[in-house]
């Protein structure tokens, strides 16, 4: 399902510097979303993640890790940026999240904290109803504990001690819902080959329940997603492309070939 239809940028100022500088900005026109997984891609620098704030701002996502995406400092240049975006819905989402790679240190961190202060309170609990009868102890504990089993029932007993990619899997096998609408910036960052699959996998399944994803990745293997649209930043005004033009993959298939040639090179 298509849920955001287009983007599209109005009054763009001309002397209010970044992000209205960034070539894809000033370019942008009217970008129109043609399949429920479109893929943007380019070199370092041509705006991807500056692209996908915009429009993460301008819909208040919720932001994974971070700080609300109305208060975050690193996200300022966004919320400008918002200001001169509009957004046409096909049907509008309440559901759904923006992820930027490094925001999920936060949100472990979070959920720890987090876990940590609900075993203060019941420890305290502990203490304060010494004498009382085990039902008005349990009665006292049962909000921190009911707290702690659901963070573990939707992320399991342990994210904070996994690897990071197996964090990041069960993030999203917890967050991903039917008729979400979700913007990821380079997710494959903490991602094996393998779970990169499984991702792939993971968002046909939720493609299936009408969901949509906007991804900005350096990964081959995700710009492969069977029918994703693939927007290509390095060439301004973006240009849709198809998989097999794509530089990292021919440079991709090219090192694999024959490794050897190209490190020789070095």
């Amino acid at each position: 399902m298509i849920l955001l239809e287009s983007v599209k940028m109005r009054d763009v100022p001309e002397n209010e510097g970044f992000p209205f500088t960034v070539p894809v900005i000033k370019n942008l026109g009217e970008l129109r979303f043609e399949t429920p997984v479109t893929i943007f891609i380019g070199e370092n620098g041509t705006g991807k993640s500056t692209l996908l704030e915009g429009i993460a701002a301008s819909i208040n996502s919720i932001t994974i890790g971070g700080d609300d995406i109305g208060k975050d400092e690193t996200l300022s240049h966004a919320r400008r940026l918002a200001k001169h975006m509009i957004l046409v819905w096909k049907f509008k989402s309440q559901r759904g999240f923006f992820l930027r790679a490094e925001d999920f240190f936060n949100f472990s961190k979070m959920l720890n904290k987090t876990r940590k202060e609900m075993e203060v309170e019941i420890e305290r609990v502990k203490t304060e109803y010494e004498g009382h009868s085990k039902l008005a102890q349990d009665l006292a504990k049962a909000p921190f504990v009911s707290s702690i089993a659901a963070m573990e029932s939707r992320y399991g007993t342990d994210l904070d001690g996994r690897s990071h990619g197996e964090s990041f899997m069960q993030l999203f096998k917890a967050r991903f819902v039917p008729n979400g609408f979700y913007i990821l910036d380079e997710p494959e960052a903490p991602l094996s080959p393998v779970r990169q699959l499984a991702l792939i996998a993971m968002m046909k399944d939720m493609v299936e329940q009408g969901c949509q994803f906007l991804i900005a990745t350096h990964s081959p293997i995700l710009m492969a997603y069977p029918g994703a649209t693939i927007l290509s930043l390095d060439d301004i005004p973006l240009k849709k492309i198809t998989f097999d033009e794509i530089e990292h993959v021919k440079l991709l298939r090219a090192f694999l070939n024959d490794p050897d040639n190209y490190l020789r090179r070095l």
